[in-house]
């Protein structure tokens, strides 16, 4: 995968509503997929959908305990994707 479709998949991860508000919910820490669910109102598949693209993007991270996901920030991740914006809007000659 070429840089540029790394990037590109960073920023699909972001722009989503539903994703940004899945990421405002992680602010606060680890939540369980069973609180995101309840929170966002919709269903298992979608939720899964949206997880699996900030996953993919590395922007969060999962961890199975029992039936449930539990999901947080991927730290590596979110500093890759603060470096390429950084990157991408720094002003060359």
């Amino acid at each position: 995968m070429s840089e540029n479709e790394k990037t590109a998949k960073i920023f699909k991860a972001l722009g989503d509503p539903n994703r940004i508000a899945i990421l405002k919910m992680l602010q606060s820490g680890e939540k369980c997929a069973c609180k995101l669910l309840e929170e966002l109102n919709i269903g298992q598949s979608t939720l899964s959908h949206h997880m699996k693209i900030l996953c993919d993007a590395e922007i969060v991270k999962g961890r199975k305990e029992g039936k449930w996901t539990h999901y947080s920030f991927n730290d590596e991740g979110i500093g890759k994707a603060k470096d390429i914006l950084n990157d991408i809007t720094l002003y060359k000659e």
